[in-house]
């Protein structure tokens, strides 16, 4: 039997959790939205119990945005977040999950792919439908299988309310992608250090222009701006000493007016109170709040282990070595000293293409406009790297 919470009761608790109004869709959602990919777990599975119990919390304090997709814990996120918001009024609720681009090869496959969503949540509907982390040539490639087209059509159906897309590109192929079509809204990364990274601030720019409305992930940068080092989380203190560090990231994505949802992967009962503190009588950043901040990423900034700007003039190596990628997660873990996400980038990387295959020809040095000790740099990245493990 189906427990059901009724949504007065709900409202009635809570009444501070900042909402904002997607005056387009006539809607108004949660500042805050439960990101459903780092669920806590136990022996490689969702820990359910926990993961349901952090979703109730973050329901009754006012969260009515739920995102998940297709691949989160292996597949294993759709049905477990469908079973979940089935104790609760339909329409209490925008459920956003994303079809999976890189399976689809035909579009026989995205409608495969979108009435498999809908089983596995459990749904008749879903309200927010993206294109998974789409890149300049991946939309293209859905373009040309008539995808776009498609969803379009399962909103006609009444299948899902709201289409989009989530995004992970140069901020070229985010115009390109942004300004085609007219889209409902859109998901991008963004946080008070990749302010010029991916599609960035001038992304954001861009969608006010254009009138989408904005879905935020990665606000504290995968954790890393949830725990920093002691000096800069001193800077924080001095102004707001009972705050969390990661409510000043939060703060900062949420101070901007087109920032609708911003979504956070919640993995312990502890961040989902840390969060809901933040975001229930949400205080923009003042303007001595928002120096503070650009003072601790100037501090980071200037922890980087070189100077590289990833211009790729370098490129292509010889050897075969990504020069630029090799040095984007040296200076990554340089910045922020997140062993765990340092490992994982490090592991991302090809052994072929890796900085141990360098043959110290120098052509790469030659190339350079920062004139970089680049044979020298990729010696100390590999044997730093290599020592995390």
């Amino acid at each position: 039997m189906k427990m059901v919470i009724c949504r007065d009761k709900i409202r009635e608790r809570y009444v501070c959790m900042e909402k904002r109004a997607m005056e387009k869709l006539g809607i108004e959602t949660s500042l805050l939205g439960f990101g459903c990919m780092r669920f806590p777990q136990q022996d490689d599975k969702i820990n359910e119990p926990e993961a349901e119990k952090m979703i109730d919390t973050a329901i009754a304090a006012g969260v009515n945005y739920i995102d998940t997709a297709y691949p989160y814990h292996n597949g294993d996120s759709e049905p477990f977040v469908g079973r979940v918001l089935n104790k609760y009024p339909r329409d209490s609720y925008y459920l956003a999950t994303k079809l999976p681009c890189w399976e689809v090869k035909t579009l026989d496959d995205a409608k495969r792919l979108f009435n498999e969503q809908l089983k596995r949540l459990d749904k008749d509907y879903i309200d927010f439908y993206l294109l998974h982390s789409l890149s300049g040539s991946g939309f293209d490639r859905m373009v040309s299988l008539g995808v776009p087209e498609y969803c379009d059509e399962l909103k006609k159906q009444g299948k899902i309310k709201y289409f989009g897309f989530s995004f992970h590109d140069s901020y070229e192929a985010f115009e390109h992608i942004a300004s085609y079509r007219k889209w409902d809204f859109c998901q991008i990364q963004l946080n008070y250090m990749d302010t010029d990274e991916q599609a960035g601030l001038k992304g954001y720019e861009l969608t006010e222009k254009l009138g989408i409305p904005l879905v935020i992930m990665e606000p504290v940068k995968g954790g890393s701006l949830a725990s920093l080092p002691k000096d800069m989380c001193d800077k924080f203190a001095e102004v707001c000493p009972d705050n969390s560090v990661a409510s000043w990231a939060f703060r900062w994505v949420g101070s901007l007016p087109n920032v609708k949802v911003i979504l956070s992967g919640m993995s312990t009962p502890e961040q989902v109170a840390d969060n809901l503190k933040t975001f229930n009588s949400f205080k923009p950043l003042s303007e001595k709040e928002q120096e503070t901040v650009l003072t601790v990423a100037d501090m980071m900034k200037k922890r980087v282990n070189n100077g590289c700007t990833g211009c790729r003039y370098c490129m292509p190596c010889p050897a075969g070595v990504d020069i630029p990628r090799n040095f984007k997660v040296w200076n990554s873990y340089g910045i922020y000293g997140n062993k765990g996400s340092a490992i994982w980038e490090w592991d991302d990387i090809e052994d072929n293409a890796k900085a141990k295959n360098c043959i110290k020809c120098g052509k790469c040095e030659k190339a350079c406009p920062q004139k970089l000790s680049i044979r020298e740099d990729l010696a100390r990245l590999q044997a730093e790297l290599d020592g995390l493990y």
